[in-house]
């Protein structure tokens, strides 16, 4: 981590031992985000689960509030009036085994996230070894894979977060820039850890969030008191 003249700034704001409601937490990452361009603001929770067990996996996808500040480039692969749905919906690329072959050949990446009607996965089937360690590939439970490609392009666009545990049991995502200000970052941060806990698996013993830190992008972490999260 930088040790910067503004990141030893920072770092002087915050009590290390000190668990910060939500709001106060991202009120100080708001004040410690000093780098030049707009932070992205990103929450990291470890759980009280084992995502080596199929039963204890944790993963599905939440609208911000506020959206996250970010242009999402959407590629739908789809046919027919599915298709026509997704470019009326906005979507920036619709196609089939055009785009396989585009991905396939030219390693062709300008998108955020991928949309897929059911029987197109067999298509994209084919891809899975280099959308797969991308978290790009379609996925029924962040509603990436669905016959209503058209609000799955929206929500895409109005800020739709997918979250999902990683081989250490936590889960990083973004939730807004810092120039959102406290409270608009408090709601996408309740909208998150709101989805995070209802997902909780019915297999988990004992307590489900461990840990939960707010972080900007060049700012220090700052700790949210979990135990009135859930």
């Amino acid at each position: 981590m930088s040790t910067g003249k503004k990141y030893t700034e920072s770092v002087k704001l915050i009590e290390k031992t000190k668990l910060y409601d939500a709001g106060e937490a991202l009120s100080l990452v708001c004040q410690t985000a000093k780098a030049k361009f707009d932070e992205t603001v990103e929450v990291h929770v470890r759980l009280g689960v084992d995502s080596r067990h199929a039963d204890q996996q944790v993963r599905g996808a939440v609208v911000l509030p506020n959206g996250t500040g970010k242009t999402v480039r959407t590629l739908v692969f789809a046919k027919g009036d599915r298709a026509k749905e997704a470019e009326a919906a906005g979507a920036d690329y619709v196609g089939a085994e055009d785009y396989v072959a585009k991905i396939q050949q030219e390693n062709w990446f300008d998108f955020d996230i991928i949309i897929a009607t059911p029987d197109m996965m067999g298509v994209i089937g084919r891809l899975g070894k280099v959308l797969g360690p991308k978290g790009l590939m379609p996925n029924p439970k962040a509603g990436t894979v669905t016959m209503d490609v058209a609000k799955a392009v929206t929500e895409a666009k109005a800020g739709k977060i997918e979250y999902r545990l990683d081989k250490t049991n936590i889960i990083h995502c973004p939730i807004g820039k810092a120039s959102f200000g406290k409270e608009k970052l408090t709601e996408n941060f309740n909208a998150l850890l709101g989805a995070i806990i209802k997902a909780k698996p019915a297999a988990t013993k004992g307590q489900y969030i461990k840990s939960c830190v707010v972080a900007s992008t060049m700012g220090p972490g700052v700790k949210v008191n979990y135990a009135k999260l859930g």
